[in-house]
């Protein structure tokens, strides 16, 4: 009688798991028609950019990016294709002209427990340049939301907004933008180390614009491209000089002498192959240009801005050796 009961109670919680799994599939496809039926709402209309376009933003841009393109400076100025969406950001204050629907959608999402939220990635489409003074308006509308996708960040939907940015009246672009919001995944279980899988760190995509900078590291060069025509210093690796356009290039070997422009550190998600916390480092050569790499020697709370570093070539795995930085805390 209680081997009967047992076996009784296994199929019982079966066939109630495998209910309840339809159940769950029943409510996720309704709650996905709730979710689907703001697709085409506006998320702003006729709202207006904080700021002109203007001299400012595009000299504080290209200074960010290391863009020493002439076409962005002088008296025909015209801004970077890709600032579009800058034009168009609320600041810390936000818009007042946002619509209510891309509200409601994401109260909808946080009630029903979706509350994180991550930027997953952006289109943008250009039809004119965008000269100083031009005055910025843009139209908005919620374009897609999916159904529930399992991520691993977790489970969630993906709701892509698009922006319409006119200049002086005129479509001047067009900008996707996507996010997930999404519960987090529970943390794994971590195997016992026995019976964890090594994991490899990502390959490098090698190419022929960038195959004799790869040729440098297997020699531990760090190799910076040079143009032959104005002599302009640039990293990363490019088919064309970003100051003259000339295709010409030689190189240089770097010193491996820098320090620490700027840096994050690294807390989650995990990836295998990386245990964080760890320092990810903007290192500016003494050669000028800028190169983005881990930061070795020091704890990733002692890395700061200014923090001297020397270069050294790390093997990671049996297949890969990568450029990192060493730093000293003295």
């Amino acid at each position: 009688m209680t081997a009967d009961a047992g076996v009784n109670d296994v199929e019982t919680a079966g066939g109630a798991a495998a209910t309840e799994t339809g159940a769950e599939a029943e409510e996720a496809a309704r709650f996905h028609t709730l979710l689907a039926a703001f697709e085409g709402q506006p998320a702003a209309t006729a709202a207006r950019g904080k700021d002109a376009v203007n001299e400012p933003m595009i000299r504080h841009w290209c200074e960010a990016m290391g863009d020493a393109n002439p076409a962005y400076t002088g008296p025909d100025a015209i801004a970077p294709p890709t600032m579009l969406q800058a034009w168009t950001m609320g600041g810390l204050s936000g818009h007042a002209d946002r619509s209510s629907a891309y509200d409601e959608l994401l109260a909808l999402l946080d009630g029903a427990g979706f509350t994180s939220v991550v930027a997953t990635d952006c289109e943008q489409e250009y039809h004119r340049s965008l000269r100083p003074g031009a005055a910025i308006t843009f139209d908005a509308v919620i374009e897609t939301v999916s159904p529930r996708k399992t991520t691993k960040l977790g489970t969630g939907h993906f709701v892509t907004t698009r922006m319409d940015v006119q200049a002086d009246g005129a479509l001047a672009g067009t900008h996707r933008f996507r996010i997930l919001k999404y519960v987090p995944a529970g943390r794994p279980v971590k195997r016992p180390p026995a019976q964890r899988l090594p994991s490899q760190r990502p390959r490098p995509v090698v190419n022929r614009d960038n195959q004799g900078f790869w040729d440098g590291v297997r020699d531990h060069k760090l190799l910076i491209q040079r143009c032959t025509s104005c002599t302009t210093l640039r990293f990363p690796w490019l088919p064309g000089c970003n100051a003259c356009a000339s295709p010409d290039w030689d190189t240089v070997e770097a010193s491996g002498a820098g320090t620490v422009f700027s840096y994050v550190v690294m807390h989650h998600p995990p990836f295998p192959a990386f245990d964080p916390p760890y320092a990810v480092a903007l290192v500016e050569l003494a050669e000028g240009v800028r190169v983005i790499s881990n930061i070795t020697g020091v704890p990733y709370d002692k890395v700061r801005i200014g923090l001297p570093v020397q270069l050294e070539f790390l093997r990671v795995d049996a297949g890969l050796e990568l450029p990192v930085f060493r730093g000293s805390e003295g």
